[in-house]
């Protein structure tokens, strides 16, 4: 039952028919985990808590630090050096005294995954390595439970629901996770403060989708946002035939070396010598692609399943897209089915 305080916090959203008293009752019945309370935990807490999930765990074993505040809102300088874990737990609740908040100061372990995560309804990751999001996909496909996704790169962000009501899975998209040094991270290559806010924003919307049992849920699809051409695109995927099996071992392992992908300069070192034995595709749409491309053929990342007997055997297969994501996801998408040699073009075309 909704106390009477909380009737008139929620009634701007209650009144909504897609939403309702029940879609309420909902919100306050369900435990959430948020894995990560850092650039996307941040916005995700915040909204969720605001509208009225009763319980939510937080968890995360880093402190605040000052490279944080530009991005990481729900902290201030006074919070530099406090774990973020208790200090967006201690915030949420003075926002929100109805919600129930469990602040958990560690990382996410092979050791107490299935206990943390099997305590909740819904999981949302918000982390910013491979290890973790493989560890939380495989315990979440082990005890089903839904898992909201999201993840960004510089001007980049991606959101996607996982192992939703039988739907797809992360090693669906992602088979296998790439070297542990092959992608930067934000301290390496910087990230716009806006981004995670733009994505986090999404990721609740997800979750709080899910909960009330409304809407179109982004099950089955990969949305990617631009911050900065404001373009937005959602690819679709299923569930594949050759995804591994989830096993105790795959929960951290990740690749030792990733020899898949390729400059700019050595493709165009490659056109210039062999350029016979190269086959250039670029997997962004078809207005994209025409608005500016490098050569090759144009085949869109969604459609690339059911082209797959298009490709040659005998050439170097050579992905391409804006950012060098799209194309890192074909590869890794297309791999395990293709017996030629497949590269990503990293970094993109631009």
């Amino acid at each position: 039952m909704l106390t009477r305080e909380e009737l008139k916090r929620y009634h701007r959203q209650m009144i909504l028919p897609e939403i309702g008293l029940s879609g309420q009752q909902k919100l306050k019945a369900a435990k959430v985990l948020m894995i990560g309370a850092g650039g996307l935990g941040c916005p995700v807490l915040q909204y969720l808590a605001a509208a009225g999930v009763s319980e939510i765990g937080v968890v995360d074993d880093d402190v605040v630090d000052e490279s944080n505040l530009h991005r990481q809102v729900l902290y201030s300088p006074a919070d530099v050096g406090k774990a973020k874990a208790m200090v967006a737990a201690e915030k949420l609740r003075i926002m929100n005294p109805f919600v129930e908040l469990k602040a958990y100061h560690e990382r996410l372990k092979p050791e107490n995954a299935e206990m943390l995560i099997g305590a909740y309804h819904l999981i949302i990751d918000g982390s910013d390595n491979f290890p973790t999001r493989y560890l939380v996909n495989d315990t979440c496909v082990q005890l089903n439970k839904p898992l909201v996704f999201g993840s960004i790169f510089k001007f980049e962000g991606n959101v996607s629901v996982f192992n939703y009501q039988n739907g797809p899975q992360y090693r669906d998209i992602f088979p296998e996770a790439p070297a542990d040094n092959d992608v930067p991270n934000c301290a390496e290559i910087g990230v716009l403060g806006v981004l995670p806010g733009i994505v986090g924003l999404y990721m609740a919307n997800e979750a709080i989708k899910i909960i009330c049992e409304t809407g179109e849920i982004l099950s089955g699809k990969l949305m990617t946002v631009n911050a900065l051409d404001n373009s937005v695109s959602v690819f679709k995927f299923g569930k594949q035939a050759h995804a591994k099996p989830v096993t105790e071992k795959q929960k951290v392992q990740v690749k030792e070396d990733n020899n898949q992908e390729i400059s700019l300069k050595e493709l165009e070192n490659w056109l210039e010598k062999t350029p016979e034995e190269v086959y250039l595709v670029d997997v962004r749409e078809e207005y994209e692609f025409e608005d500016y491309n490098i050569g090759g053929i144009n085949i869109p990342f969604d459609e690339l399943a059911d082209k797959l007997d298009a490709l040659p055997q005998n050439k170097k297969i050579v992905f391409c897209c804006r950012s060098g994501q799209r194309s890192k996801m074909a590869v890794a998408l297309l791999q395990p089915a293709f017996k030629g040699a497949m590269y990503n073009l990293k970094n993109g075309i631009y």
